[in-house]
């Protein structure tokens, strides 16, 4: 009851009135106190000149709560649609390779997440960023992410799909042939060893030994996508071709995948994850103003149009220039414009907020060329890349790099300064390094299971397809005969209508005529006999 209340009633009831309260004493609080407390804290202040201070503290100690979630917050809805870009690299290596195998690299592609996102939390953001025990070379320390500062999370989560993204690419360059347990321990190398060793190079800014010496890579050119890159060439190379994919006098033998729609799909998810790949890497949103005294919010809406602009260039370059190429069937290829668009993307992501947007049109064209021209070299030294991976990635990637110096607005077709050939110096052996590094751990990791019998699948069971075999489904059940009958004569079941029914009758069909031919062959030894 409030003492007013209790006034109108105390006639009635006989009581006195209880005292009115007293006024709190005054209170005189440090400034570092202030800096913990709330704009209400600051009504115990009497003095007008200290509680102004408190107000101004409080209300700069919200603000920045405020950014730093709204940074959180940024980056964690990045990196979200980061992940997202796993379903396009599934979507597109699925259909990129024949209905046999679909259910083997989706496999593989899924295992990238799931693998990844273990090795990552045990031991590769430590190697990464781990901050206890770090150097020039490694990081170390936060071990299964123990001891971890809460505001490093989002960073984490940030960082693991980037390295899930790097040992995706590798996938699509050893597609239909590669055993799982080969794929597996590559997998495990490069989310948990090769690429955070390379991150900590190049973007621990504090101790990294490329990062100190001024290499610029905003987005990955090189620490992701030449890392992908190289590996899924030297694993091409070790690996070899496809059976009948080559024939002796060096012509090639197409071997399409079974699905443009699902590889244009895939295509369709991977620039759109692009989006935040590249913007995203500004890393925060909220800040008002970067170290270049730019708004936040206009690097990332820069980067997100200098990515849409180098894909699309990236595209037309790779559809015209496959179009007149001298020796081929001049056709209008969507698989060209596709690769073009994703090395056009690739190309950009070192220089994205850095650049004007007539360079982003320049370096992603530049792109489209370049991915061309690697594919057609693979083919001429037979390496099958099914996917393009190494021109879209490494080829692309490498140029990238290069671009970012050249192009920068403060590059050196701009100024020409020291600075800008020093940085374009550091670019050029860092990507160097970077590539060799990924190159040289790969090869080791392969060589060994190929010595051991480890890498490769056998000839007849990449004959037959990984599906059925490996994983015992079917991609397409109800219409991929092949596979069905494969099924069958590995003993498993079969749909008991449509092309279940077509491939019993057939597979019936074929083993009436191969006892037919063995009888055949018989018969005249019999006599003879």
């Amino acid at each position: 009851t409030s003492p007013a209340a209790f006034a109108r009633n105390s006639s009635l009831r006989g009581l006195s009135p209880p005292p009115p309260p007293s006024a709190p004493p005054p209170r005189v609080l440090s400034p570092h106190t202030t800096a913990t407390m709330s704009l209400a804290d600051c009504a115990v202040f009497t003095n007008a000149t200290l509680r102004l201070d408190c107000m101004q503290s409080a209300l700069e100690n919200q603000q920045a709560n405020y950014e730093a979630n709204v940074d959180q917050f940024f980056i964690v809805t990045m990196a979200m649609i980061i992940f997202l870009m796993q379903a396009g690299f599934a979507c597109l290596e699925a259909g990129s390779v024949r209905t046999k195998n679909t259910v083997n690299i989706l496999m593989k592609n899924f295992l990238d997440s799931a693998l990844g996102a273990i090795v990552y939390w045990a031991f590769g953001w430590s190697f990464a960023f781990g901050g206890d025990h770090d150097n020039v070379f490694i990081g170390g320390g936060n071990f299964f992410l123990a001891d971890m500062d809460p505001g490093n999370y989002s960073i984490w989560f940030f960082h693991f799909v980037f390295a899930a993204t790097a040992a995706t690419i590798v996938s699509g360059a050893m597609a239909e042939r590669t055993t799982l347990t080969a794929y597996c321990c590559y997998s495990v190398l490069l989310t948990g060893f090769a690429y955070p060793v390379v991150t900590h190079w190049a973007w621990d800014f504090d101790n990294g030994w490329l990062a100190t010496r001024g290499y610029k890579d905003f987005a990955g050119s090189g620490v992701v996508h030449c890392v992908g890159g190289a590996a899924a060439l030297v694993g091409a190379m070790i690996l070899g071709p496809r059976i009948n994919r080559f024939n002796e006098d060096g012509s090639v033998n197409p071997i399409p995948g079974h699905s443009v729609f699902i590889a244009s799909l895939g295509a369709f998810i991977l620039w759109f994850g692009f989006f935040a790949f590249n913007g995203g890497s500004q890393a925060q949103i909220a800040h008002g103003t970067s170290a270049d005294g730019d708004l936040d919010a206009n690097i990332v809406a820069l980067c997100i149009v200098n990515t849409t602009i180098a894909g699309a260039a990236g595209a037309v370059a790779a559809l015209i220039i496959v179009r007149l190429w001298p020796g081929d069937g001049h056709y209008w290829s969507l698989g060209a414009a596709i690769n073009g668009a994703l090395a056009g993307m690739v190309a950009i992501c070192a220089g994205v907020n850095d650049v004007y947007p007539w360079a982003a049109f320049v370096i992603g064209g530049l792109a489209g060329l370049v991915e061309v021209c690697w594919s057609k070299m693979l083919l001429r030294f037979k390496i099958d890349d099914p996917l393009d991976a190494a021109p879209v990635h490494l080829g692309a990637g490498l140029w990238g790099v290069i671009a970012a110096p050249l192009f920068g607005k403060t590059g050196v077709f701009y100024t020409g300064s020291q600075e800008s050939f020093d940085i374009l110096g550091v670019n050029a052996y860092g990507v160097v390094v970077i590539c060799a590094w990924s190159a040289a751990l790969t090869g080791i990791l392969l060589l060994c299971l190929k010595h051991f019998n480890l890498l490769r699948v056998p000839a007849e069971l990449e004959l037959a397809g990984l599906d059925i075999k490996k994983h015992g489904e079917i991609a397409y059940p109800e219409h991929d005969l092949e596979s069905n009958m494969n099924a069958l004569a590995s003993g498993y079941p079969v749909a008991d209508s449509g092309i279940g029914v077509l491939a019993r009758t057939l597979s019936v069909q074929i083993v009436n005529k191969e006892a037919e031919a063995r009888k055949d062959s018989l018969d005249p030894k019999l006599s003879a006999v």
